[in-house]
């Protein structure tokens, strides 16, 4: 493995790719994010796999929207046009919950989400809807270039969805952007097959993890019985516009088919086409994920994008696991990257550590050591897979393996390197899991959190987390004995800090009041919440938009208006007060006995 001060980004320059004796590119990566050359960036990841068979990638990173001037700087490609909105999905980027303007962006450089001006039209760095807007400019720039979508906003924008900003359903992505093909998932393989046919001059029908759009003359043609026999129809566009309860019904095919690993077609009809599903191939192998986060990164900003947030966060962590069992009903991991676990192996990650280490701005901490969930490293299935992949909820499977001695060695092992002073773990902890590994919990409170453990139990009245797919509330109060009991035999101060999410649907001004009692009685400080968000390719907004649970399709409470969920908010903001309050009172406290402190501290 090459030393990172070695390693060359991606050109994201024109002047970049003549110094390399380019006179041409194959593939252009499209991205709202600024260019940061780490594996946790996709574009980043998906274009040094490229780079890695033989193909010359450019990365155009944040371009100008207000012409194609920018989408013309790298010339044709001789492939194809690969388009992402980013990291995140870009109104998630863009807006909160409640629809207000994000004032900072930690994808962009100096957190900035502006050219310049915030006034003028189009100086947002990051646009709304960001993959069409792309697409549209990369087609007026090249009429004949293949244009590929891919990324979460894609990915999870690729049948009917909803958008939380304009309120109010839409069609699929690869419809309305009007793109060749969609890549749903991580992406990697189907992208590989992608360039290797482009490259032959061969088709992209039937590429498993990708999305295709075909006419309606089209789609009758191609559609013959075999098809069928093996196709799965989503309501249409048309039929969810007349009757929303079906949302939710696509929404939970959607998902149970993702987690069966089903060897069918998924087809949707939009207005004036059809979406068909190729099913997802299979999960990476260790191996195969050893090499791809091996692969060369600088792991830093390219030099055109100086000081972004979210590299600085990451640039010193190691991703050692990809998917998630837990299937919570507001979070799209599972639907994105897939509910089976895969580990990457201890050799692997220590190279990687070691390089790590050897960067010129390491301080000596590892700053996490994790993935969607840090503790499902190792884990398997004893009867190798099940159609539900639902390892977690009610309660944790009997078939689920947790190899508790895999964590402990490989976390003992980094720490170990002669460079490394700290490893934490910043990534989320499954509570209940580390109920049953107490060694791990152990040598997690002892060596690997910095003084607060931040949980999320998300609630805690058992009707809320039930349409939430967590864990009961039994697991929390479990979990906290047994933890503040870690904590003292080690004579560690750790504090709990927990994570909760306000107007989830099913959760009434009740339930919100008895959580802040709760919360209270459990001594749990609440340092933050948020307020749901109904972003695309979750269970949870298929129930915030038809009002009906994800299970028994009864009508259920939902707080919508900004005056109903702001009810819930000021019931939490009291408890962040209250806990503010308290701090105050204990620093004039302390002034009264010791001025001199309270002088010192304003010098």
């Amino acid at each position: 493995m090459k030393k990172t001060d070695t390693i060359k980004p991606l050109p994201a320059t024109w002047e970049e790719c003549k110094a390399r004796g380019w006179n041409e590119t194959d593939i252009v990566l499209i991205t709202g994010d600024a260019y940061v050359d780490h594996p946790s960036f996709g574009v980043a990841l998906i274009g040094r796999l490229l780079e890695s068979k033989g193909y010359r990638v450019a990365i155009l990173a944040q371009p100008r929207y207000d012409s194609n001037t920018d989408f013309r700087m790298f010339g044709r490609p001789r492939l194809f046009f690969g388009i992402t909105g980013g990291n995140l999905d870009s109104i998630v980027a863009n807006y909160t919950g409640n629809g207000k303007v994000r004032d900072k962006d930690a994808y962009s450089p100096g957190g900035n989400p502006w050219y310049g001006n915030k006034k003028e039209k189009n100086a947002r760095r990051r646009p709304d809807r960001a993959s069409m807007l792309y697409t549209n400019l990369a087609r007026s720039a090249f009429k004949d270039v293949p244009i590929v979508l891919g990324g979460v906003e894609a990915s999870l924008r690729r049948f009917v969805h909803y958008d939380y900003k304009q309120k109010k359903l839409r069609g699929s992505l690869l419809s309305d952007a009007k793109a060749d093909i969609l890549v749903y998932g991580m992406g990697e393989q189907a992208v590989l097959q992608i360039a290797e046919r482009l490259d032959k001059g061969f088709d992209l029908s039937g590429i498993k993890g990708t999305c295709e759009r075909l006419s309606d003359k089209v789609f009758q043609s191609r559609h013959n019985d075999e098809e069928k026999q093996r196709s799965v129809f989503l309501p249409s566009w048309q039929d969810i516009l007349k009757d929303n309860d079906l949302f939710l019904q696509a929404e939970k095919t959607v998902d149970s088919q993702a987690r069966s690993y089903a060897d069918r077609l998924l087809i949707q009809k939009q207005q004036s086409s059809w979406i068909i599903q190729q099913p997802q191939p299979p999960q990476l192998t260790t191996s195969e994920m050893d090499s791809l986060y091996e692969l060369p990164f600088t792991r830093l900003e390219h030099p055109a994008f100086a000081d972004v947030p979210a590299a600085r966060m990451i640039q010193h962590s190691l991703t050692t696991v990809r998917g998630c069992s837990g299937n919570c009903s507001f979070c799209a991991i599972t639907r994105h990257q897939g509910p089976s676990i895969t580990s990457r192996s201890h050799e692997s990650l220590l190279r990687e550590a070691k390089q790590v280490s050897s960067m010129k701005n390491f301080t000596g901490t590892i700053s996490d050591l994790g993935g969607p969930t840090a503790n499902l490293y190792g884990v398997s299935c004893r009867i190798g897979s099940c159609k539900k992949h639902d390892c977690l909820y009610p309660k944790v499977c009997k078939n689920l393996q947790v190899d508790e001695e895999a964590f402990l060695s490989l976390l003992r092992k980094i720490s170990a390197l002669p460079a490394i002073k700290n490893v934490f773990i910043s990534s989320g902890l499954r509570l209940e899991l580390l109920r049953k590994t107490p060694l791990l919990f152990k040598e997690i409170i002892r060596s690997h959190t910095p003084g607060v453990m931040k949980i999320a139990p998300e609630h805690t009245e058992q009707d809320v987390l039930d349409l939430m797919h967590k864990e009961s509330h039994e697991q929390l109060e479990e979990f906290l004995k047994l933890g503040r009991k870690i904590s003292r035999e080690l004579k560690k101060n750790i504090l709990f800090t927990p994570y909760i999410i306000s107007s989830h649907p099913g959760c009434t001004e009740s339930h919100t009041a008895n959580m802040a009692k709760t919360l209270k009685k459990l001594g749990l400080e609440l340092r933050q919440f948020q307020d749901f968000t109904p972003t695309p390719g979750t269970l949870a907004t298929a129930m915030y938009v038809t009002g009906l649970h994800r299970d028994t399709e009864k009508p259920i409470y939902v707080a919508r208006g900004q005056a109903e969920r702001m009810k819930q908010r000021r019931i939490l903001e009291r408890l962040l007060h209250t806990k503010k309050h308290t701090q105050r009172v204990m620093r004039r406290t302390r002034h009264k006995k010791n001025p001199s402190s309270f002088r010192n501290k304003k010098q």
